[in-house]
């Protein structure tokens, strides 16, 4: 059975199957929104704000817990979309202020340009530039060590 949820973002319902994540929602309406570790509840690319329902979607699961210690922006609304299952009518998701980045090709075509939004980092959601400010070539080598660390930590947990 079908649940509605409302993007404030996009100020739209959508609606989703009982037991689906957010990010499913998210991802069908074209929202800017990166599942940077493939929805596994690893980075911080799919972390929203529950503005409404918080009831109605699934507990937090330990792996998320453990995520959402690193994203500097959580809150006690906060969750990763694609660990929040709805399981309840009355969910409203409101998305974070700027924009993950996930590639460094995404930096270089914007080297020299003041950022439109705010840009956020891909594993804790901090702000690596504001809006309004010069996006600079330090934050390539910043991303690319990033990445790295990154793509070994995803490796791992992979395999284990």
């Amino acid at each position: 059975m079908a649940k509605t949820i409302k993007l404030e973002s996009i100020n739209q319902e959508t609606s989703v199957q009982t037991n689906a994540n957010i990010l499913s929602a998210l991802l069908a309406n074209e929202l800017d929104v990166l599942p940077e570790c493939g929805g596994r509840g690893m980075c911080a690319t799919c972390h929203v704000f529950i503005k409404k329902g918080m009831e109605s979607l699934s507990p937090l699961s330990r792996r998320e817990k453990r995520t959402m210690e690193v994203i500097t922006q959580v809150q006690p609304n906060s969750r990763l979309a694609c660990q929040a299952l709805v399981v309840g009518e009355g969910v409203v998701v409101q998305m974070p202020s700027g924009t993950y980045v996930n590639a460094i090709e995404d930096i270089e075509a914007l080297i020299g340009r003041r950022a439109e939004k705010d840009i956020l980092h891909p594993l804790n959601g901090k702000v690596l530039v504001e809006t309004g400010k010069l996006i600079a070539r330090s934050m390539i080598t910043q991303l690319q060590d990033s990445y790295t660390t990154t793509g070994e930590y995803l490796t791992q947990t992979r395999e284990a």
